[in-house]
């Protein structure tokens, strides 16, 4: 884990989770960044909500002296943070690794990734950027999440399964083995999953079929 300080963008629940992640790591969260003109001046665990996520007079300690976190579910405004943060700050979104997690060695894990407690990410699988890998997740070997895929808490992803950006899956899902799910794809909780999934669709159901 990063050992300079961070600010998280995002004081809702993800941020929740991250200041969390950061703490067990000894990580020092130095604020908070959030659009919720309530959230200001609030404190979440000792760490106050300081400004927006474009207030430029926190956001130019970026780089030498703290690394940045975006803590959103929300894919759009995700994308776009991410791109204010590389193109006008030249800050590439650090990972917030739960220590419990388990992400073998041999896996491949990219940048400004959330991968919450209990979660386990198996040998050779590859981990692109800005995805949200929620508590007790399996992701197994070989497998491929690209950029801002959300797995959601329990969900087991088999050996070989391709998941396009922007995927959504829900809490409690089983992916079979060698599966493709196309980006954009959305996956209702507790699914069982045993054929492609095409982009831009929504599954449910033992076994999933569009909906």
């Amino acid at each position: 884990m990063e050992s300079k300080s961070v600010i998280i963008i995002g004081a809702g629940g993800l941020g929740k989770v991250a200041l969390d992640i950061f703490n067990q790591s000894n990580v020092v969260t130095y604020c908070f960044l959030d659009d919720a003109p309530e959230l200001l001046k609030t404190e979440i665990g000792e760490v106050v909500v300081l400004g927006r996520s474009d207030d430029e007079g926190l956001l130019k300690f970026l780089g030498d002296e703290c690394n940045a976190f975006i803590a959103s579910d929300d894919t759009e405004y995700k994308k776009s943070l991410v791109e204010t943060l590389i193109g006008k700050w030249k800050s590439m979104p650090i990972n917030a690794i739960h220590p419990t997690a388990a992400v073998s060695d041999l896996a491949s894990v990219g940048y400004g990734n959330l991968i919450n407690a209990g979660a386990i990410v198996n040998a050779a699988s590859k981990v692109q950027d800005h995805c949200v890998i929620h508590s007790n997740a399996l992701i197994e070997y070989d497998v491929k999440l690209a950029d801002y895929v959300q797995v959601g808490g329990g969900s087991v992803i088999n050996a070989g399964v391709d998941v396009g950006e922007g995927a959504f899956i829900g809490s409690g899902v089983v992916i079979v083995a060698g599966v493709k799910v196309g980006a954009n794809a959305r996956i209702g909780a507790g699914s069982v999953v045993v054929e492609n999934v095409p982009e831009g669709k929504t599954v449910f159901g033992n076994p999933a079929k569009a909906i």
